[in-house]
């Protein structure tokens, strides 16, 4: 398999990822009122803010899929990462975090494969 395919797979598991994501926040998906609560949004801006958060990672879900930006692939490796760690900040389960590795590893991934130091390296093409 070369690189080319390996992105294009990390690209369309980072669309997956921040189209669910994202279509969840912006549709007010209840169990997540807890997770911005927690780290102190009022529950009177939770419905703005998650609506925000929707529309934010559609953006970037279709930037990753359309064409990869650095910036935005370290965004979405915080972001994911966040979002998982909000689980058991909130008392819910670690495992729950462990569960959601996926969703900030595969920006990260991406972001190396497509902007890493050693690219040229191992596809000399």
């Amino acid at each position: 398999m070369n690189t080319r395919t390996i992105k294009l797979i990390l690209q369309i598991a980072v669309f997956g990822t921040f189209v669910g994501h994202g279509t969840f926040a912006f549709l007010v998906k209840p169990q997540w009122i807890v997770f911005l609560t927690t780290v102190g949004i009022p529950l009177d801006m939770v419905q703005t803010v998650m609506k925000t958060i929707g529309i934010i990672d559609w953006f970037v879900a279709l930037i990753t899929l359309v064409r990869p930006v650095k910036a935005v692939l370290i965004y979405a490796t915080i972001w994911a990462f966040a979002a998982a760690l909000m689980r058991p900040l909130s008392g819910g389960e670690w495992l729950d975090f462990v569960e959601r590795a996926s969703n900030f590893l595969a920006p990260a991934a991406l972001y190396f494969v497509a902007f890493g130091s050693d690219r040229k390296k191992d596809n000399p093409k």
